[in-house]
């Protein structure tokens, strides 16, 4: 799951996301890593309104195949 911010998320803000990595950006964030299911994504996307922050982008990314590894 790729989830891209328009405002960069401050170090205490990125702890509430501990299995996603925080891909800094020019002006933008981008949160990537696994999303269990909707209601996870819906939580973190919850959370990140909570703080303010606008979500310019979700983007599911498919999962790695053995093949493709």
């Amino acid at each position: 799951m790729l989830i891209r911010l328009s405002a960069d998320l401050p170090a205490d803000a990125l702890a509430a996301f501990p299995a996603l990595t925080c891909v800094a950006q020019p002006a933008h964030t981008a949160l990537v890593g696994p999303v269990a299911d909707q209601e996870e994504l819906q939580g973190v996307l919850h959370h990140l309104n909570d703080l303010g922050i606008a979500i310019v982008e979700v983007v599911t990314i498919p999962a790695e195949t053995e093949s493709e590894r």
